[in-house]
C-alpha cells in the first residue's frame, strides 16, 4: 500500500514540531516520562497543567469526528493525526493523563452519546480540565469482561445528593430525574487517583449474566464515602494502577450512555478504539527502548553472541512489521477506528494489534535482562534502610512487561476472538 504524507501534512508537522519546541520548557520539559513504563503515577500535577496547555492550543481531540461539531479542538486528517502522535512522542513530551477521556470516552460519546452528553463532557476534555478513568476490570472479571458483578440500582434521590452536574444533561436519555446507586469493585484502574470521572460498566438488571443486563454509566469520582481509590503497589515498586470501591456511588440517569441494558455494545465498541492512532506513538516509545537495549548490547559485548544478535535483529524487524500493520489498518483495510468516528471495526484487527505489541514488548524486557547478564540482578544503588527498593529503567521494563500479555485483554482472550470472529470456530466448551 502507499501511505505517504502530503505537503499539507508536512506543513502540519512543522507547526506541531515548533509548538512542542516552544512549550516544552521548565517543569514540562522535566516530566517527559522518558524513563519508560512504571511511572504513570508520577509528576501528575505537572502533567495536569500540561493537559490545560495542550487544550488551550486546541491539540486535544484533533481526531474527533468533525461531523458532530467542534468543542474547542482543532480537527485533523488521519495522516495529520499520525503526524501529531509521532512528533509528540519524538519530542519527549509528558506522558498524557488525559488520553482516556480524549481517545476512549470522547469517540464513544460521539458514536453513542446524546447531544446533551457531548456538550456537557467534550468541551471540558478538550480544555484539559476533566480527567477520566475506565471502570471495566474487576477482581474476577478481567479479560472476561462479561462477568462483571458491579451493580447499579435505580434511585430517585440523585438531585438531593452531593453530585452536582450540568442540568442540561439531566434528561439526556429521556429518563427524567433520578439515576443509579453503583456498588462494587473495579481493579487495575489507571489514573483513578487523578480522575474526575469514571465510565463504569455495571449490571443494571438484577439476575442477569454475561452480556445481558449491563449499562454504561458516567460516575463522578469526587463522592466522599461513596468512592474510594487504593493504589496497587506492583513488583516493580511503583503504583501505576488502582483499586476503586463504589459504595452506593451516584450516577444520574442522564449520564447513562446508550439504553439501559445496552452497555455491552457500548463498552465493546470503546475497546476497539484502544488500537487507533495512539499505537503509532506507542511504537516510537518502543523504538527508543529497543535502541537503549541495542546500545547496551554493543557496549557490553553481548551483541557478539550470534543467538542474541539474531533476537535483536528480529526485534527490530518485528517492530517495523507492527508499524506497517498499524498504518495498514488505519488506512482503511483494518480497524477503521483511526478517525474516532465510531465506525465498526473489521473483525480481528484490534486483537491482532494487541497480540503483536504485547508479546513483542514482553520479549524486549527479556532481552534487556539477557544483554546485561548477571548485573541485571543488581540495583543501581547499594541497599540502605532509606532506599531499600530501587530499579533502573531496564529492570522496570522487564518487570512491568510481564503484564503486557494480560492487561487490555489477555492473549488467550484475543486468540479466542480471532478463532470465533475470523475463523468461525465454535466457542470453547465450558464446564
Amino acid at each position: 500500500m502507499d501511505f505517504g504524507f502530503t505537503h499539507e501534512d508536512e506543513d502540519f508537522r512543522a507547526e506541531a514540531r515548533q509548538w512542542l519546541h516552544d512549550h516544552l520548557a521548565g517543569d514540562f520539559a522535566g516530566a517527559t516520562g522518558a524513563d519508560g513504563p512504571g511511572h504513570e503515577h508520577q509528576a501528575t500535577a505537572v502533567r495536569r497543567r500540561w493537559e490545560r496547555e495542550l487544550g488551550a492550543a486546541g491539540w486535544i481531540g484533533i481526531g474527533w469526528d468533525p461531523r458532530h461539531g467542534s468543542y474547542g479542538n482543532r480537527t485533523a486528517t488521519l495522516t495529520q493525526q499520525v503526524v501529531w502522535a509521532e512528533e509528540y512522542a519524538r519530542a519527549g513530551a509528558p506522558a498524557r493523563v488525559g488520553h482516556i477521556g480524549e481517545n476512549l470516552l470522547a469517540p464513544t460519546l460521539l458514536a453513542h452519546g446524546t447531544a446533551e452528553q457531548r456538550q456537557r463532557f467534550l468541551p471540558a476534555i478538550a480544555r484539559g480540565e476533566e480527567l477520566w478513568c475506565q471502570g471495566y476490570s474487576e477482581p474476577n472479571a478481567g479479560s472476561d469482561l462479561a462477568a462483571v458483578r458491579t451493580t447499579a440500582v435505580r434511585t430517585n434521590d440523585v438531585r438531593t445528593t452531593a453530585v452536582r452536574t450540568s442540568a442540561a444533561c439531566s434528561s439526556g436519555t429521556g429518563d427524567g430525574a433520578g439515576g443509579y446507586r453503583v456498588t462494587g469493585q473495579k481493579i487495575w484502574t489507571s489514573l483513578a487517583h487523578e480522575a474526575d470521572w469514571c465510565f463504569v460498566l455495571a449490571r443494571t438488571e438484577q439476575g442477569t449474566s454475561g452480556h445481558r443486563g449491563l449499562s454504561f454509566l458516567l460516575v463522578r469520582m469526587d463522592q466522599p464515602g461513596r468512592v474510594e481509590v487504593r493504589p496497587i503497589r506492583q513488583m516493580s515498586g511503583t503504583e501505576d494502577f488502582n483499586e476503586v470501591f463504589f459504595d452506593g456511588a451516584l450516577a444520574e440517569a442522564g449520564h447513562r450512555v446508550g439504553a439501559e441494558g445496552d452497555g455491552w455494545r457500548v463498552a465493546t465498541s470503546l475497546l476497539a478504539l484502544e488500537r487507533g492512532v495512539s499505537t503509532l506513538a506507542q511504537q516510537i516509545g518502543f523504538a527508543a527502548e529497543l535502541d537503549h537495549v541495542l546500545r547496551l548490547a554493543l557496549r557490553t559485548g553481548a551483541a557478539a553472541d550470534p543467538v542474541l544478535r539474531d533476537r535483536l535483529v528480529r526485534a527490530w524487524s518485528q517492530l517495523r512489521v507492527m508499524r506497517w500493520n498499524a498504518l495498514r489498518t488505519l488506512g482503511g483495510t483494518g480497524t477503521g477506528t483511526g478517525t474516532g468516528s465510531g465506525e465498526a471495526a473489521v473483525a480481528g484487527a484490534p486483537s491482532v494489534a494487541k497480540l503483536l505489541w504485547g508479546r513483542w514488548h514482553q520479549q524486549l524486557g527479556e532481552l534487556a535482562v539477557l544483554v546485561r547478564g548477571a548485573p541485571a540482578a543488581l540495583g543501581p544503588h547499594d541497599w540502605t534502610p532509606h532506599r531499600p527498593y530501587e530499579l533502573d529503567a531496564l529492570q522496570r521494563l522487564f518487570l512491568f512487561t510481564r503484564a503486557d500479555t494480560i492487561y487490555g485483554g489477555s492473549d488467550e482472550i484475543q486468540r479466542d476472538i480471532l478463532a470465533q470472529q475470523v475463523l468461525g470456530l465454535p466457542r470453547e466448551a465450558r464446564t
